[in-house]
């Protein structure tokens, strides 16, 4: 099998069911989505370096879960048979943000990006959560998408920031606080 087609040369991709401009909203958001996996997949690296198992294990899954999440948005006309996002996927999100939460520090003050290898990567993968975030909310404005990847993807951002802090915290590194600002959380 070659890996170039060149179907695209025109500047057009195919989706499921069609064929879009490449810088169509649908190709924005999935397209983000895998850079985002990219970025998950150095994750998982800094955290079987650091000796993280459950953080890498979780990452591995969430790789998996960013693919699926890429799938949902590539289809030309809704097909909820065939969407592999779900409510228990977040809800799963949630209680590892709430594990992961309970042994991190009180937040007081906002944190810059930075500590320990690990963290940094996961600061990155929030940050480019975000932007997949806002991207499938403007396509979800122009078609119909499975509305649990989004909430997926906003939840998946709490993660990245919740595990980033806790990534900190094994590593003995504390969070870097934001030197202007006062204690705003309370």
């Amino acid at each position: 099998m070659k890996v170039y087609t060149k179907t695209g040369d025109a500047g057009e991709t195919s989706i499921i069911g069609g064929r879009v401009p490449k810088d169509d909203a649908r190709v924005e958001a999935y397209g983000t989505i895998d850079e985002l996996s990219s970025f998950v997949g150095q994750a998982v690296h800094a955290a079987k370096q650091s000796g993280y198992k459950e953080m890498e294990e979780q990452l591995l899954l969430i790789q998996h879960e960013l693919f699926d999440s890429g799938s949902d948005l590539s289809y030309a006309k809704k097909d909820e048979s065939r969407y592999k996002v779900t409510a228990d996927m977040v809800e799963r999100l949630e209680q590892w943000i709430d594990e992961l939460e309970q042994g991190n520090p009180p937040l007081e003050r906002f944190i810059l990006p930075g500590g320990s290898a690990l963290s940094c990567a996961l600061h990155v993968c929030r940050t480019v959560c975000r932007r997949a975030e806002r991207l499938t909310v403007t396509l979800a404005r122009s078609v119909d998408i499975n509305p649990e990847v989004r909430r997926y993807l906003n939840r998946l951002s709490d993660y990245f920031f919740v595990a980033a802090r806790a990534a900190n915290v094994k590593a003995g590194v504390p969070d870097v606080e934001y030197v202007r600002s006062g204690k705003v959380f309370r």
